[in-house]
């Protein structure tokens, strides 16, 4: 076997250019979607209905509220995205990035 990067595609095979080398075409698999971990600024892993506190004031974008460190979330909601995380907090509703919150033991 070479290792020679041109290829001949067959209906149902591909042969080496270089070396006349054979092998079975294979189609790719597509695997399926892992199921997505997302994990607080200390490594604990986050699920839905999980509460959550910030570890570092985030200015909100758009306005002159702060959200300080240490404030509380509503149960939280894990969504698709760069924010990882939709909650409500101090009666805003906000979309939060994992790695500046912490999740909240009861």
């Amino acid at each position: 076997m070479c290792e020679m990067n041109d290829i001949l595609t067959h209906p149902d095979r591909l042969e080496c250019i270089t070396c006349g080398h054979e092998w079975p075409k294979v189609e790719a698999v597509d695997a399926p979607d892992a199921e997505r971990v997302v994990k607080d600024a200390y490594g604990n892993v986050l699920i839905d209905g999980d509460i959550v506190a910030m570890i570092k004031d985030i200015k909100l974008k758009g306005s002159s509220d702060v959200l300080k460190v240490g404030t509380k979330s509503k149960p939280i909601r894990l969504v698709d995205g760069d924010h990882e995380i939709s909650c409500k907090m101090d009666g805003i509703a906000i979309a939060l990035k994992a790695c500046f919150v912490k999740k909240v033991t009861a």
